[in-house]
């Protein structure tokens, strides 16, 4: 992971490209997010019942015309967007071993990092692939809450009791999965627990960051890089 990080500055990373200009998790997203001047691209990588590796958050988003291969988008990072890192979000049905072996064979391996929710995913994918960066996505929402009607509250309440654990928590957890990052959804972060990650040698970067002030409190946090659906916004905010 410390070959991705830019010493001094926070790192600026599209989600799922550039959602706000092109649909998500297809090339044009990709383009859109390079061109506004990011230092990685992350996607979505799932598995469909066939075995192929695409670039979408679910089989049931895969159905949209637009979507890419896997091969397709690194294909693109390998040729196109040169200096860009890739970021590859790991979805529970895409095969670890497989990816491991495609970014290989783009030899995107030091251009790129690997996330998940699933230690096991990730010491799976560490096994397969032992030079490339892989990184804990915390927390796993397994049931979906986030996205009930009327769960804001529930949600913004469980948040806030995350964060008061982070730091004890996931120094432990990201060493159980050799994670070297630990993306933490943004309301999660706090001074304290990026101190600790970074303790251990740990970076940690926040996920999904929409709004300007909440950039700001990320970066003042500490964090080592963050991710925005609204990669002009964020490169503008970071720019003050």
């Amino acid at each position: 992971m410390q070959a991705l990080l830019a010493p001094g500055r926070v790192l600026r990373i599209g989600h799922r490209g550039a959602p706000f200009l092109a649909p998500e998790n297809t090339l044009p997203s990709c383009r859109a997010a390079v061109a506004a001047g990011v230092d990685l691209v992350e996607i979505d990588v799932t598995a469909l019942p066939d075995g192929t590796l695409v670039v979408a958050h679910s089989v049931d988003d895969a159905r949209a015309p637009e979507t890419p291969t896997l091969d397709e988008a690194l294909a693109f990072f390998a040729e196109e967007a040169t200096e860009v890192g890739v970021h590859l979000d790991l979805k529970a049905d895409a095969r670890a071993g497989e990816l491991a072996g495609r970014i290989t064979a783009h030899g995107l391996g030091s251009r790129c990092v690997v996330s998940s929710t699933s230690g096991a995913a990730l010491r799976a994918f560490r096994t397969a692939g032992p030079g490339i960066a892989a990184g804990l996505t915390y927390p796993h929402d397994r049931h979906g809450i986030s996205g009930r009607h009327g769960a804001a509250p529930l949600v913004a309440v469980g948040l806030r009791a995350l964060r008061l654990t982070a730091a004890i928590r996931l120094p432990r957890l990201a060493r159980s999965a050799g994670a070297s990052a630990v993306f933490l959804q943004h309301a999660v972060v706090s001074p304290v627990a990026v101190r600790r990650l970074h303790d251990v040698g740990i970076a940690v970067l926040a996920w999904t960051v929409d709004e300007p002030a909440d950039v700001l409190r990320a970066r003042a946090a500490g964090v080592d890089g963050i991710i925005s659906n609204d990669p002009s916004m964020l490169l503008a905010t970071l720019s003050t």
